[in-house]
């Protein structure tokens, strides 16, 4: 008898504790807390849950989770400004600009961004939550976000959100069922996307506008990255990489020292001019460049990268960044140094080789993030669910084909005098290079009738700027002038006649 007892006790035991693992398609937890950002004590409400995307019929076909803060003291929501937040990837969690940049809490890293233990979170007093409302959402298969299966148990076709369209069309219409539930419509509005996030806010710019009639006052790129130049096998595209080169050989000082003993901000403007005045036009004459030419700008190549002029010729000047980093330090230290931020240092298996075995900045960045989201959440934000949270999701095949995003941004800005855009870049990214990010901002306006209205910010670190707590506080800084900036404060949105 008594073995009977135990055997239904312990099936009962099971039973109880055995749950399908699945999301809600449509809830919330909200907390309450206080901090202190710019030395000004700020009470704020944090809602954290789920929201449907549907199709057609009015089905949910998906699940997004975001979490939002809000300032509680703020009763004029008209004048509020409403910041909406991205991260990149594609497949990447809102994970990074979080907990590391513009929300309340950041990681607990040193100064310069390395990952410390306990691991947790901590207070941010450069929040820009002080000046706007934030909300950080977690495209399809991201963070806790997921496709949600029919009565059938069918799951929606992956290309209804896995491509650079896809995910702008559902991404928009997230994002208007979110604005109207929160009562937001009168508010200031901002999308800020960082790495693949840049392409993403590109063309949302003009998806919101043209389609949920919901026009911003600012798009903030974070290190974006521009397809169209990623996506083309053009080598004339390599040459902006130089002044990443010079940057990344000045921080591991390995330039000449000539270079060397001056400032960073010294050499770039330099490097910059030669890249688009000279570089540019010799790699596109291929084979047919003249040699005492070629060996002229392999010379000045080598004088800026910190490379031999053999590799650079072996290379006919077209010199792979994944090669760059294997090889800078490969004759003085044996060590890699990081793609999406180089002063990072890898260790890889042999010396020899023209790529690094791993990204020794992602590894690291893994290594804090990881455990401080999934705690963060559950302990501070009290959502709670066995689902995983996944920083970077599946969704590939991702389709790149029909990339207007440039256009789809400059179309946006002719039509909408109040907006403006700021990009973000730290010099030592060779993911997406700052001078990359600068010839995207060239480029969305030939015309040059809106130039006025784009502004760059570099700084002295990479791909995640604001690791670094200098660069923390610069950069949420710009993004807080910025705002203040393209607020409309009762101007008429309307062109004057030049």
């Amino acid at each position: 008898m008594k073995n009977i007892f135990t055997t239904l006790l312990c099936f009962t035991i099971t039973i109880s504790i055995a749950q399908t693992r699945k999301i809600p398609v449509d809830t919330m937890v909200v907390t309450n807390h206080n901090t202190v950002i710019k030395g000004v004590p700020i009470v704020y409400k944090a809602t954290t849950g789920t929201q449907p995307v549907w199709d057609k019929k009015g089905e949910p076909i998906a699940t997004l989770h975001y979490t939002y803060y809000e300032r509680s003291n703020i009763k004029d929501k008209a004048n509020r400004p409403l910041v909406i937040s991205f991260n990149g990837g594609p497949g990447s969690a809102s994970v990074w600009m979080h907990i590391a940049y513009t929300g309340p809490k950041v990681l607990n890293i040193d100064d310069e961004g390395y990952p410390v233990q306990p691991y947790g979170v901590k207070n941010n007093p450069n929040s820009i939550l002080d000046i706007a409302d934030i909300v950080y959402v977690n495209p399809v298969n991201t963070g806790y976000s997921r496709m949600i299966a029919d009565k059938n148990g069918k799951l929606p076709k992956r290309e209804t959100f896995f491509g650079i369209n896809a995910d702008i069309k559902y991404l928009a219409e997230w994002i208007n069922t979110f604005v109207t539930r929160k009562s937001r419509w009168e508010s200031p509005k901002y999308i800020i996307g960082e790495s693949y996030g840049g392409t993403r806010v590109m063309g949302l710019a003009n998806e919101l506008q043209s389609k949920q009639w919901m026009y911003l006052n600012g798009v903030i790129m974070v290190s974006p990255a521009d397809y169209k130049q990623y996506s083309t096998s053009q080598p004339i595209y390599s040459a902006l990489n130089l002044p990443y080169f010079t940057a990344a050989a000045w921080y591991q000082k390995v330039l000449p020292a000539e270079l060397q003993q001056k400032d960073l901000l010294e050499i770039l403007p330099e490097v910059e001019d030669y890249t688009i005045n000279k570089l540019m036009p010799a790699i596109a004459k291929g084979g047919f460049i003249s040699e005492e030419e070629r060996q002229s700008v392999a010379k000045k190549m080598a004088f800026y990268s910190g490379l031999s002029e053999t590799s650079i010729l072996q290379h006919n000047l077209d010199v792979p960044t994944s090669f760059f980093w294997k090889e800078l330090l490969r004759d003085e230290t044996g060590q890699t140094i990081g793609r999406l931020d180089s002063r990072y240092l890898g260790l890889d298996k042999i010396e020899a080789g023209t790529r690094p075995d791993y990204s020794p900045e992602l590894t690291s960045w893994n290594h804090s993030f990881t455990p401080a989201i999934n705690y963060y959440l559950r302990e501070h934000l009290n959502f709670k669910t066995d689902m995983k949270y996944y920083m970077f999701g599946d969704v590939h095949p991702w389709d790149r084909t029909r990339d207007n995003t440039r256009d789809n941004l400059r179309q946006a800005m002719a039509q909408n005098p109040y907006l403006k855009v700021l990009i973000q870049s730290g010099y030592y990214d060779g993911a997406t290079t700052y001078f990359a990010a600068k010839y995207t901002m060239w480029q969305v306006d030939p015309s040059g009738k809106m130039k006025d209205r784009f502004t760059h910010k570099g700084y002295r670190s990479g791909h995640m700027m604001y690791l670094r707590n200098e660069d923390l506080i610069t950069a949420n800084n710009d993004i807080r002038d910025f705002i203040k900036s393209s607020l409309s404060k009762g101007k008429p949105a309307k062109y004057e006649k030049n």
